[in-house]
């Protein structure tokens, strides 16, 4: 009788579990590089990430796709961006994550930029048309930190409150306005899951940060691109997150040795600015997770933490424009955009990139950056964390995994099946696969293939065999086991490799 009692009690917290729908957070950085947050190697304080990463799981082999939306569209519906269409609208045959949790009970929740629409606060492709109830943020890419472009609320034009507001931040208001719409969620239905979706734009340009923030930074960056990849390298050894052996890719061409910089002061405040807007979207994170402690809901919240690229090398031209540049400030001072050394980033006025010599230092140890599909361009950090559901705190999960395997494992985890048809339509399986079965320790099986095709790169990554190319460059070939970051091209010496491999990329090309 004892002994019955005692598995009937171990068994209690599982059936309770098991009984409720996980509330499900996910998090996702814009251009941002593998090894920029400090639980992967990075010198910028996240606390709240890294206690996300001590409390689950790191991923160490995660792939995205090179560019935002192309990234944010395979989240959405599990398959590769070119069968999803992301342009004008996603496909109508493919279902996305909220549509499909909403139909099972969920209440789901967007804050930030969504990137996958016409670029229209509201109709046809916006998040509230494609299953979101509720959205606050932009349609398209990119804005201005103090005034972005389009501010939206569920379709409203709301540009108001950022422009009558001086103490106005875009990602503090992300931040807040995500926490209330949890809030009212757990006390308008709280027998409901929710799911909330938290796109935040930091780190994209433009580099813009409150002086108190950057201030924390100051000398942090000092000792230049070429020290820091050497000490970010050692790190990442120690951390884990990548192998012993692993070899540091060469500085970029286009970047001098830090020593010949020329504006050694002017670079250390680019860095200084971006590594801001990244702890102010770790404290904006920190809300959530505190928000979610003080209604007892976080012990039942599964939260993923990723970035949508790696980090982004384009240098801001003085001629670039485009909808997300204001013409003014708020005030009516004229707009100074471009990469200036005679002025420093941050105030409202600028708009600047980090630029090649620190997007080099975030990629840290991989070569190129977004845009490419070099190792560079489509690795980024992925944090699992949900105290009811991993049992692992502090590990690594070293299996090759997409983000279009993001959408079968949170359904897995939640219980809701993929539809053959959705709002009358065939729906397109998805092409993911799950990887739930890692959060309760059991062995994942890498993902078998993988194909990128955008921008300035394409690849396909075949267990440990990579062909990729830059533009219309050549097929290079990599064995990714032996070579992480891609320093050995056995194109020529394995002519019998990338003609198969080629030519499955080309199967797969042709079949979207």
């Amino acid at each position: 009788m004892i002994r019955l009692l005692l598995l009937l009690n171990a068994l209690v917290p599982v059936v309770a579990s098991a009984a409720r729908q996980p509330n499900i957070v996910v998090v996702i950085a814009d251009d941002m590089g593998f090894s920029d947050i400090s639980c992967y190697g990075g010198e910028i304080s996240t606390p709240n990430i890294d206690a996300l990463a001590k409390g689950g799981l790191r991923f160490t082999n995660y792939y995205v796709n090179n560019m935002c939306l192309v990234t944010r569209a395979s989240l959405m519906t599990g398959h590769y961006p070119k069968t999803a269409k992301p342009g004008a609208t996603l496909s109508k045959n493919c279902v996305t994550l909220p549509e499909l949790l909403r139909k099972s009970g969920y209440t789901t929740l967007m804050a930030g930029k969504w990137h996958l629409g016409n670029h229209a606060r509201a109709g046809a492709g916006s998040p509230n048309d494609r299953g979101f109830d509720h959205w606050y943020g932009i349609p398209g890419g990119a804005a201005s930190f103090y005034d972005p472009d389009l501010l939206t609320r569920d379709g409203r034009d709301i540009s108001h409150e950022a422009r009558n507001d001086p103490d106005y931040y875009f990602t503090d208001a992300l931040s807040s306005e995500a926490a209330g719409m949890v809030s009212r969620a757990l006390d308008e239905e709280p027998k409901r899951p929710f799911f909330l979706y938290l796109a935040y734009t930091a780190a994209h340009w433009p580099l813009h940060a409150r002086e108190r923030d950057i201030a924390k930074h100051k000398g942090t960056f000092a000792q230049g691109w070429d020290t820091l990849r050497k000490s970010r390298l050692d790190k990442m050894k120690q951390l884990g997150v990548i192998t012993p052996d692993c070899r540091i890719s060469p500085r970029h061409p286009k970047i001098p040795a830090w020593n010949d910089e020329k504006h050694k002061a002017w670079q250390e405040r680019r860095m200084e600015v971006y590594a801001a807007q990244v702890t102010v979207m770790d404290e904006g994170i920190g809300k959530i997770m505190g928000l979610l402690r003080k209604r007892n809901a976080f012990d039942n919240t599964l939260i993923l933490y990723m970035h949508d690229n790696g980090a982004c090398h384009v240098e801001y031209g003085e001629q670039r424009k485009g909808p997300y540049l204001p013409g003014k400030t708020r005030d009516g001072r004229p707009m100074m955009p471009g990469n200036r050394p005679d002025i420093m980033p941050g105030p409202e006025h600028t708009y600047q990139s980090v630029g090649y010599g620190w997007a080099n230092l975030g990629n840290t140890p991989f070569r190129l950056f977004k845009q490419h599909d070099h190792e560079g361009g489509d690795r980024s950090p992925l944090i699992a964390h949900w105290p009811q559901g991993i049992p692992r705190k502090g590990k690594l999960e070293k299996a090759v995994c997409h983000v279009t395997d993001l959408m079968p494992t949170l359904l897995e985890a939640t219980g809701v099946k993929y539809p053959e048809k959705f709002g009358g339509l065939p729906i397109l399986p998805h092409v993911g696969r799950s990887f739930a079965a890692a959060f309760a320790g059991k062995a994942v099986a890498d993902r078998a293939t993988i194909f990128w095709k955008h921008a300035k790169g394409k690849a396909v990554r075949d267990g440990d065999w990579k062909l990729v190319a830059q533009s219309r460059g050549r097929w290079e070939l990599y064995n990714l086991a032996r070579d992480p970051t891609e320093l050995n091209n056995l194109a020529g010496s394995n002519p019998e490799k990338v003609s198969l491999l080629g030519k499955k990329w080309q199967a797969w090309q042709d079949r979207q």
